[in-house]
């Protein structure tokens, strides 16, 4: 057989020219704009020309400082194809952070949205390596240290066409950074096969079955491990892309949503709490949504539940992480489950990509697939990393295998359901409490907004669960009564005896509960605690 390099070159002459009538329409403050994938095409040969002018002539990285738009497409298929390495910045890092990764990964130029300039000023004495910023948008400035140039004065003076060269399949293609919940983040390099077999994937039917027949919003932003995979998924498929921009509040989403007729989006739970809560409210036209892919982190049973009950929307559940590019499984219910049996597998991470395989590991080795044994979830596959970017991490590593920090169980149909993050798990007694599955319960109570249970020390069982709890707007409830909530939903000496009210659970820049910013604020003595009557696990 031939052996044609699989390349981000290849899906962009594919979705550019067999699907150059599609459109990416990105989000404005008075509207929505419109652009052709051919005219995409063609604008982004203009970037890799005057990228090349600017001195991008080998792999130097490119950075990324956007939001979801046009232009951000542009950069996600010049940079690669013209043989660089795009690298997408997270924009909620503090500017300390984002510059370590910046200086870290080697960004030689970086395009930014001219919204983001003042935020962007402040990253760049963190990143003496950034030679050129270009700025996208009507904004101009001039920042100390750095050329800088306006966008579509770069590509106006450029040829629509370009000769992209030749590339190895196995070369890199992007990187992204983890969230460095603990230490620096760590940035993670995918190669131009590895992101070329993960664009196939949102694109299977048992996963999100993405085609031409499809308008795509990803609200996941593109700085987070490449937007789930979606732009480049949607254009090999011949998908409408719909971009939000910086527009992301519940409202402006709706709207997107009805106006543009978005068929699938994807975006991590918070983002889906919101909106249930606005079309609780406000209404709103979510009848052209068939898939709603969630992940991040798991996602409530009553959010699902919700959504299917009140607006006909199916919510399916994904799991990953950036290491993994990120898609690792998907919550598809196998052929012949219906009804309420479904939710046995809608509520979990997911069945494993064909190409991702999955191992359990305890204190033992390696575990059985049985659905009932409890250890480590391993992974590897052709587009799951094996090493980290300068940073030898031997300990995230088994065997040839990445080692999640995910904590559940496998069954023999390849099924994940998670329990806790390794180091979120709570030990009390010697038994194990999950705290994913107390905060899912506990955010079906009709006055929770928020919950999230972390471990706290306690001097009988080493550990005890602490609830903080966020209540919806004019909600007046105790914790006796949400203890009183979860009883006979989990075994009595699972049960907090440790309560707090908060006004907000504190996130991640992905999104996800950033326990140990809870941790901490509760050894410094932040929180109010409430102790209830002890329930010892012996109850």
């Amino acid at each position: 057989m031939m052996d044609i390099p699989l390349t981000i070159t290849s899906i962009m002459r594919y979705g550019t020219t067999v699907f150059g009538d599609r459109e990416i329409v990105t989000a404005t403050e008075s509207g929505v704009r419109r652009r052709r994938y051919a005219e995409t095409g063609q604008r982004a040969a203009r970037l890799a020309n005057a990228l090349r002018g600017l001195g991008v002539d080998g792999d130097q990285r490119v950075g990324t400082y956007m939001w979801n738009n046009a232009e951000h497409l542009e950069a996600y298929l010049a940079i690669p194809s013209m043989g660089a390495v795009l690298h997408t910045l997270n924009l909620r890092l503090d500017p300390a952070e984002t510059g370590y990764v910046a200086d870290h990964a080697g960004d030689y130029a970086v395009i930014v949205d001219g919204c983001l300039l003042p935020r962007f000023a402040e990253v760049l004495p963190h990143a003496p390596g950034i030679k050129h910023v270009i700025i996208s948008g009507p904004e101009s400035a001039d920042l100390p240290g750095v050329t800088t140039h306006r966008y579509e004065d770069l590509l106006a003076g450029q040829s629509a066409s370009f000769g992209w060269p030749d590339l190895d399949e196995l070369s890199a293609a992007a990187m992204c950074y983890t969230s460095g919940t603990t230490g620096n983040p760590k940035g993670v390099v995918y190669s131009h096969r590895s992101a070329y077999l993960h664009s196939l994937g949102p694109c299977l039917g048992n996963a999100f079955g993405l085609s031409e027949q499809d308008k795509v919003l990803p609200v996941v932003p593109m700085f987070h491990a490449n937007a789930w995979g979606l732009p480049y998924a949607s254009v090999l498929a011949g998908a409408d892309l719909i971009m939000p921009d910086r527009y992301m509040q519940p409202g402006a989403l709706v709207k997107l949503i009805g106006d543009e007729r978005v068929t699938v989006a994807g975006g991590v739970p918070t983002i889906w709490i919101g909106i249930l809560a606005h079309l609780r409210a406000h209404g709103g036209d979510m009848s052209s949504l068939r898939c709603c892919v969630c992940g991040g982190s798991a996602v409530p049973h009553s959010l699902m539940a919700a959504f299917e009950a009140e607006f006909g929307v199916h919510i399916l559940q994904a799991w990953g992480m950036t290491e993994t590019s990120p898609l690792g499984s998907v919550a598809s219910v196998p052929r012949g489950v219906t009804g309420e049996d479904a939710w046995q597998y809608r509520d979990t991470a997911g069945r494993l990509f064909c190409a991702v395989e999955g191992r359990l590991v305890g204190d033992e080795g390696i575990l059985p697939s049985d659905g009932e044994s409890v250890g480590e979830l391993e992974v590897r596959g052709p587009w799951v990393t094996g090493s980290y970017y300068k940073d030898d991490d031997p300990g995230k590593f088994h065997d040839g295998w990445l080692r999640t920090g995910d904590v559940g169980t496998l069954d023999e149909r390849g099924f994940v359901r998670l329990t806790d993050r390794a180091k979120d798990v709570i030990k009390s007694g010697g038994e194990w409490i999950s705290s994913m599955q107390l905060e899912n319960i506990l955010m079906s109570h009709p006055d929770v907004a928020e919950a999230a249970v972390i471990g706290v020390d306690d001097d009988r069982w080493g550990e005890r669960p602490l609830a903080a709890v966020v209540l919806k707007a004019g909600a007046d409830i105790s914790a006796d009564k949400l203890r009183e909530f979860l009883t006979g939903q989990v075994p009595r000496w699972q049960l907090p005896e440790r309560w707090c009210f908060i006004a907000e659970v504190p996130k991640t820049s992905v999104g996800k509960f950033a326990k140990r910013r809870m941790r901490d604020a509760y050894l410094h003595g932040d929180y109010d605690i409430i102790t209830l009557d002890r329930m010892p696990p012996s109850a």
